[in-house]
Parts: C-alpha cells; structure tokens; sequence
C-alpha cells in the first residue's frame, strides 16, 4: 500500500472563537504504491485539495492517521516521523508550480530537490539534464533565468524539479491549469507515457472531465469533505452521479451520445478520446 486514510478529517479553525470547518470528514481511502492513475474531482470546495495535502504529509489530520509507505502520519505533530523522509518518496506538483522557481538558473532549480534529497552534485545534474530532455525544455534554455522563461516553459521546469528527484508517487494539483490546450495536452501527455513505462502511481486534481476520462483508470468523486464515489470512471459517467456531482460530461461522450441517437451507432462508453472515437466511427464502416 502506498497510502491509505483511515477515519481521517480534517478542521479549520474559523475567525470566530472554538469553531472550525470542516475540510474532511471520515475520510477511508487506500491507493497502492505502483500502477493508478487517480484522479479527484468535485466541486470548489469539495476537500480536494486538502485531501492532497494529506498525501505528503503537507498539513496533519485532526482526527484519524495517514499511512504513507511506512510512515504513520497522526495529528500529534511531535510523534510524526521526519517529513523529508515521507516527501522524498512522494513529490508534490502544486497547481501553480512555478511559483516554487527560486535558483539562479534553470539547471539549477530543476536540480535543486535532488540535492536536498541527497542526491550528489553529478548524480543531480544528470537526472536533471534526463528530465529537461524528457519535458523538452530546451539546452539552450538551461543556463538562463527561470524568471525570464514563459509561463509554460516555467511551468515545465518546476515539474522537472520534481520529476528530478525520481519520488514514487507524484501529485498533481490541477498541473495544466492557465497554460494553453497544446501545452497542456502535450505535459499530460508525458506524466502518462511515465505512468505507463514505470507504473508509478499518479494522483490528480482536475477541473477538467476531458482530462480526467482520457487518463484517469480511477475516480474519487468528493462533495462536502465526504467521498461519495470511487471507483470507475465509466461507471461514474453512465450514472447521474456526476450530475449531481457538478461534474460535467466529457466532450466525448456527448459526441457518443449523439451519433448513437442520430446515426444508430450502438457505442458504448469505453472511448476515452476524440481519436478512439474517430477510429470506432470508422470500423463501423469497415
């Protein structure tokens, strides 16, 4: 088991005195170590993000405990285990990343976890040279200011500097939200081909149902800090759980939807992109 809560809520203090709210309440959820891609959704507000938190030990329950790997995360602070050992195995890609850049140089700041996680200087340059590539953050690009880069060129390096340091799950919280639909496609694009080639375990918010059906293999639905679904997100898509979820539905499916009621189709809800659904049309008229 990678994580796993058990009976976990969560309680902000408000302004007004001895009372709070609540973030996340009872919360039971296991996520292996090696192969998900899981994705949570809900409405603003649901306890997603803090939910997220939880994952590398950013923010300590109130009630209930947090297993990450070995480490056993309570709400008493002084009996919690050294949190660099819990964020070393699992990183943490937060929803404006580039807002972490602080180095001189791009090489720099993608090496920069690395380090700190002990990695020595060479091994540390290689990794972070093997992620630029892999991110296609140019070499010219390495020498300069991470601050004079674009957004979405910054946005590539802060995730470089996490997927550096090789952690066995990564987080994503909302990774592609601000950057254009080609940039964005082609950053979820590579977190999957990781997904894929390694079996690391992925975890992501998103707003995005079109991402979330593309990548997702499980969903964790949240409405008013309570999980109301888990499970497959075929079947979440095919009930009115999501509609009562304030999720919206995929393009995709909606495209299924009307070829099947204008054009007699018969296609089922296991396409996860325009492309398969192109490739299904065609067969139909093989």
């Amino acid at each position: 088991m990678g994580i796993s809560f058990k009976e976990v809520s969560h309680l902000y203090p408000t302004s007004k005195k001895k009372t709070y709210t609540v973030a996340l309440e009872h919360i039971n959820l296991n996520i292996s170590a090696k192969n998900e891609f899981v994705a949570l959704v809900g409405k603003t507000g649901s306890g997603k993000s803090t939910l997220m938190e939880h994952m590398n030990a950013l923010i300590l329950p109130s009630t209930g405990t947090v297993q990450i790997f070995e480490h056993t995360i309570t709400p008493k602070k002084n009996k919690n285990p050294k949190l660099k050992q819990v964020r070393k195995r699992v990183g943490f890609v937060f929803q404006f990343p580039e807002y972490q850049l602080f180095e001189e140089t791009v090489l720099k700041d993608i090496m920069f976890a690395g380090k700190n996680f002990g990695y020595k200087e060479e091994q540390a340059k290689t990794e972070a040279m093997k992620t630029a590539m892999l991110l296609k953050i140019e070499e010219g690009l390495l020498k300069r200011s991470p601050f004079n880069l674009s957004g979405g060129q910054m946005r590539k390096v802060a995730i470089a500097g996490i997927l550096a340091y090789n952690p066995d799950i990564i987080l994503l919280d909302e990774p592609t939200r601000g950057l254009d639909p080609k940039t964005a496609e082609e950053i979820m694009e590579i977190f999957y081909e990781i997904f894929k080639e390694t079996q690391k375990t992925f975890i992501l918010i998103s707003h995005d149902m079109n991402l979330v059906y593309k990548y997702a293999t499980r969903v964790v639905v949240l409405n008013q800090s309570k999980i109301v679904f888990d499970g497959d997100k075929v079947d979440l898509f095919s009930s009115p759980l999501y509609q009562e979820n304030h999720l919206a539905k995929p393009d995709v499916l909606d495209m299924i939807d009307y070829l099947n009621d204008t054009m007699g189709y018969g296609l089922d809800y296991h396409i996860f992109d325009e492309k398969e659904l192109i490739e299904s049309v065609v067969k139909c008229h093989e």
